[in-house]
């Protein structure tokens, strides 16, 4: 028997990007000397939103989840000594994403690259942050059209770029079943595909040129068998949708074409050593099948749950990958699952299963309806409730949270401080003042850009009316518009969108039985109130800044409910200043403040000062996230009355402390419930 050629192995990446684009650019070049093979550009919050580094929303945002990048010379500096003609780039960007697809693509003209050769992805799937990362900023109609135009503009002009990578990754993260996350992310892929065929801007015959460059990125949880499966469910999906709903006869362009990033949900902050046993697993469920392989895979590193991974880690992610696809014989066979009747029977039932959703949201009028209504929203909230509820249960173990807990010192962790990347404050500033020379002197040698105001008002003229909205980005750039500037014109046009919270219709999850330990927090709570002589306890829970993974957020605040709280849960993207307004206003008893994205250090003390000044010292203020040991010590020694990051997975003894902590700051006996 004659040996089979290797497979090619898939697009390794690291999803990286923090404090500056020289930072970042150093850091780009040094992995792709180590056999990164694609690029993978993490931009920060503001960037994410549409809001250049001085507005008051990016305080302490700025460079801590990714890049800033606020114009031409940003992205310019990103890419220094990187030939993007030769690059597959991946750009995770959504509201924002036209803009920076254009600031790209001038950066290759610039280069001198042919723009018909560029490849890469720029993220593009709004509907996915309507409902898991927030990072939303126009309403649906208008970020739809904002897709629309894009798909449009690469098919003609930039023919090797993936518009769209339809994202199911971000709904596990906030809780969506597999059947949930094949549903939600084909409906999303229709509503986009409905909108392109109906804009009239791509003939009836170039719809499988579309189809064809309609990416997805897909999560892969550690349960890699019914992963796998999943896999295979979603092209067999997507291979019908395309046939019978477009029409589509070439197999090529009706294939699947996925990415991923393997569960970072999961990774846990006890025992983080875990977590790398964790991502081979989840790694093996995207890669293991032919046939349902992935074509690009990145990692997380093994203490992401603990703060900002370092070259180091990042760099241990991408050997595990390189262990798999170059010493092992993976690549040297077919599909190792055909055949199997245990396979068969799992994608089947996931087939048919996610067919039915799918049904279900046709009928309600499609994704963008099922959004608007909030239902897709209270499902996922409902469904992560449910995940939390067996965990806290022991129902589903995870080793080292709820299961072995016991554990030898970790050399790895001895020194938390040095165990992961930490951003200089003093970042914020430079890129501040870099920004307000960029706009100072931006029209003068050696750049000469235009002055942009006649390219922001053809932009907004565009959005008023029905043309591309692509050619007028592309001139915004050219003239060395902000990204808030490019983002400001359209919010004149389009306005903003808050998207529905989910909370208040999702059900119950964990019921009040007598002697469960919900019951003994919800007479605490009761107790409380009455000597407090108020009918409820009232709770704010609220996200400051421009984090909007909220669902940790929504967790507590339907919990809180379920235990007697009156709850005020207002979304994301809060001021501190909008934050302590609320908490007056609803005269409550405690606030919860979540944050994940590294601005808690700004933004807590600045409501605890708020606070202060208001004379409203009787208010304790409870702080959540991924806040590493030095930074907790400093918050509480601010004033914060208890810390929780993502180790304290006890959703119910989180309101208890809660409450203990408003019946101390209201001088009340602490209160012991009888079990």
């Amino acid at each position: 028997m004659t040996e089979r050629q290797k497979d090619r192995p898939w697009l390794m990446r690291t999803y990286a990007g923090h404090s500056t684009a020289e930072a970042s650019n150093e850091l780009y070049r040094r992995n792709l000397a180590k056999g990164q093979t694609g690029l993978s550009v993490a931009f920060d919050l503001p960037t994410q939103t549409g809001y250049d580094p001085d507005h008051i929303l990016a305080r302490g945002e700025v460079g801590r989840v990714g890049v800033p990048v606020s114009h031409v010379g940003d992205m310019r500096r990103l890419f220094q000594d990187i030939p993007l003609e030769q690059m597959n780039t991946s750009m995770t960007i959504n509201a924002t994403a036209m803009w920076l697809l254009a600031l790209y693509q001038v950066v290759a003209e610039e280069q001198g690259a042919d723009v018909t050769k560029l490849q890469g992805t720029t993220q593009n799937d709004i509907v996915k942050e309507y409902l898991s990362r927030g990072t939303h900023v126009f309403p649906p109609g208008p970020s739809l059209r904002l897709t629309t135009d894009m798909i449009a503009y690469t098919v003609s002009h930039i023919p090797k770029w993936n518009p769209i990578n339809i994202c199911s990754y971000h709904l596990q993260e906030a809780g969506a079943t597999p059947v949930q996350e094949i549903a939600y992310a084909m409906s999303t892929a229709i509503a986009v595909l409905d909108a392109v065929r109906d804009s009239g801007q791509v003939p009836r015959e170039r719809m499988g040129d579309v189809v064809a460059r309609i990416s997805f990125f897909v999560n892969a949880g550690v349960r890699f068998v019914e992963e796998m499966c999943k896999m295979r469910a979603f092209g067999r999906i997507w291979d019908q949708v395309t046939r019978e709903r477009y029409g589509i006869e070439n197999p090529k362009q009706r294939r699947f074409r996925y990415g991923v990033q393997v569960n970072s949900l999961g990774l846990t902050e006890a025992q983080p050593e875990n977590n790398v046993q964790r991502i081979v697993l989840e790694m093996l469920a995207v890669t293991l099948s032919k046939d349902a392989r992935a074509r690009a895979v990145q990692l997380p590193a093994w203490n992401e749950a603990l703060g900002l991974p370092r070259p180091w880690d990042q760099q241990w992610s991408l050997r595990i990958q390189q262990v798999l696809a170059y010493e092992s014989d993976l690549l040297e066979y077919e599909d190792i699952f055909d055949g199997s009747k245990v396979i068969e029977a799992k994608v089947a039932q996931l087939v048919t299963e996610s067919l039915a959703e799918m049904e279900r949201i046709e009928e309600m009028g499609g994704a963008m309806a099922a959004v608007e209504s909030g239902y897709l929203k209270s499902q996922l909230v409902s469904s992560h409730a449910e995940r939390r509820a067996r965990i806290e249960s022991g129902d589903e173990k995870i080793i080292g949270v709820n299961a072995f807990e016991g554990t030898e010192p970790n050399p790895l962790t001895a020194d938390l401080d040095t165990a992961i990347q930490t951003v200089d404050p003093a970042v914020e500033a430079r890129v501040i003042a870099s920004l307000r020379q960029w706009r100072d002197s931006r029209y003068q040698p050696p750049f000469n850009h235009p002055r942009p105001c006649k390219a922001l008002e053809r932009l907004k003229e565009a959005a008023r009316g029905t043309d591309n909205l692509m050619e007028a980005t592309l001139e915004c750039a050219r003239a060395g518009a902000t990204t808030g500037e490019w983002a400001g014109a359209l919010r004149e046009v389009f306005g903003e969108y808050r998207a529905p919270t989910g909370v208040s219709s999702a059900p119950v999850a964990v019921p009040v039985e007598a002697g469960s330990a919900l019951a003994e927090v919800r007479a605490k709570v009761d107790a409380t109130a009455r000597d407090l002589g108020v009918g409820k306890l009232r709770f704010l829970v609220g996200k400051p800044g421009l984090d909007g993974h909220s669902n940790g957020a929504e967790q507590i605040a339907v919990r809180a409910r379920d235990a007697g709280f009156e709850v005020v849960y207002q979304g994301i993207r809060l001021t501190p200043e909008q934050i302590v307004d609320a908490a007056l206003a609803e005269d409550v008893h405690a606030v919860g403040l979540s944050i994940l994205s590294g601005s808690h250090a700004q933004l807590v003390p600045d409501v605890l000062q708020r606070l202060r000044v208001a004379g409203a010292t009787d208010i304790p203020v409870i702080a959540g996230g991924i806040i590493p040991n030095g930074d907790a010590e400093q918050l509480r020694a601010a004033g914060v009355a208890a810390v929780f990051t993502p180790k304290d997975f006890d959703i119910t003894g989180i309101i208890g402390r809660i409450v203990d902590e408003i019946r101390t700051a209201n001088k009340l006996d602490p209160l012991e419930v009888p079990a």
